[in-house]
């Protein structure tokens, strides 16, 4: 009886059942909101509340935004237009975008800082993207003096001999390195410095009355707009991080001198509100040089804005170097390499690459604190919006103004804070 019943009935499947869709619970759109937004109780109350809050201020602003008026020129014309409606005033953007731009800078030379942001988009492409030729670095190093010369203008003599100076200081180390160390270091810094303050003028005069190569001059005055913020920033933003590693190596440094004169830099700067190092470059900086001397005023502001973000840029890294295992100090030394090139080989890229947020979060915060050179008479974007405000034609125009100024830095900042999620994406070593 069993083994006829084992022969007639059949254990393992011989067909297979077709496949079955996924419940529509968990797949697509559904399954996301499900998990997403109304995931539990909290989730759910949550999501309605921010549901709430869009739809109200699509409810007020909507209609703003719906009335857009791009072609008036002056407000008086904005309101005539909506007749009593709601609606965007944005004619005063396409009626002053160019001053919101570039200042009082003349529109003949329009030309020069559009080349020179073009040419700092190439300048910086080999150092932000590894993909990048390397030969490019080149361009580079020569770019902050093109962008002088194309930015102000007059001889071209005086950036190329500014440039030279980086030469005297590599010859100089060359030079006196037979002596000692010490001495070599002292004279790199110190010839560059007699160059450009004693030798770059007269000898760049000279030249320049020999083979007369320039362009139309141009006042810092005449710089504003988003064109000086960008200048300041970019400048800060770029001068401050070696200076930044300096000042954490030498905090750290077992040499009391080169510590003591660290730290008491980097707590004084973090103890003084920027406003109050802008109205020392703006007011007093004058009374420390001497008679008849004529210092820039972009130029001292970019020096107190590079120092500012540096003592701040130093702490960050310090907090690199702090986390960084005790074992990685101690296989530097186990290779017998030297102080700098453990530096240079070990340490620095470990600790600069777990400052990234800190780094780009002191950057952005740099760029956006250029607004406050407002203070010290320098029209930056905001600046120029209350003197667009104080002309009748657009007395009483507020938001739209603010609105395509906050867009411009949300622009920037957005894609500096982007990029450092890039670059943490190509330096992460631990896959997972």
């Amino acid at each position: 009886m069993s083994d006829t019943h084992s022969q007639t009935v059949a254990f393992v499947r011989d067909t297979m059942l077709p496949e079955k869709s996924p419940p529509t619970s968990q797949i697509g759109a559904v399954r996301w909101v499900r998990e997403n937004l109304f995931s539990g109780p909290l989730n759910t109350i949550l999501t309605l509340m921010g549901v709430l809050i869009v739809y109200y201020l699509i409810l007020h602003l909507g209609p703003w935004f719906a009335n857009s008026i791009w072609n008036a020129d002056s407000l008086s014309e904005c309101r005539e237009i909506l007749a009593g409606a709601s609606g965007a005033c944005w004619g005063v953007i396409k009626d002053r975008w160019h001053q919101l731009l570039f200042g009082f800078y003349p529109q003949d030379a329009y030309w020069r800082p559009v080349l020179t942001f073009v040419l700092m988009m190439i300048a910086f492409a080999p150092i932000l993207f590894a993909s990048v030729p390397r030969k490019l670095l080149w361009f580079s190093a020569i770019f902050p003096f093109l962008a002088f010369w194309l930015l102000w203008g007059g001889s071209i003599w005086y950036p190329v001999l500014a440039a030279l100076g980086f030469l005297v200081g590599y010859v100089a180390y060359t030079v006196l390195q037979r002596v000692s160390s010490l001495v070599a270091t002292i004279g790199a810094v110190a010839a560059p410095v007699i160059w450009w303050l004693f030798l770059v003028g007269p000898i760049g005069g000279v030249i320049a009355g020999i083979i007369p190569i320039e362009i139309r001059h141009i006042a810092s005055d005449e710089f504003g707009g988003f064109m000086i913020s960008i200048i300041i920033g970019v400048t800060g933003i770029a001068l401050s991080l070696p200076i930044g590693v300096l000042l954490a190596l030498g905090r750290q440094s077992d040499m009391p001198l080169v510590k003591w004169i660290c730290v008491g830099f980097i707590e004084f700067i973090r103890g003084v509100p920027l406003i109050t190092l802008l109205f020392t470059a703006s007011l007093l900086l004058n009374y420390f040089l001497p008679p008849g001397t004529n210092f820039d005023i972009v130029l001292r502001v970019i020096i107190m804005v590079t120092l500012f973000a540096a003592a701040y840029m130093a702490e960050v890294i310090r907090g690199g170097f702090a986390a960084l295992p005790r074992g990685q100090y101690e296989a530097a030394n186990a290779l017998g390499l030297d102080y700098w090139k453990s530096q240079r080989l070990i340490l620095l890229p470990q600790a600069l690459k777990i400052s990234i947020p800190g780094i780009v979060n002191t950057f952005i915060g740099l760029f956006k604190d250029t607004t406050l050179v407002v203070f010290i008479g320098i029209l930056d974007p905001i600046g120029l919006s209350t003197a667009i405000r104080a002309d009748s034609d657009w007395n009483g125009l507020f938001w739209e103004l603010y609105a395509f100024i906050a867009l411009c830095f949300f622009i920037f900042c957005y894609g500096m804070s982007k990029y450092s999620q890039y670059l943490e994406g190509q330096l992460k070593t631990d896959h997972r």
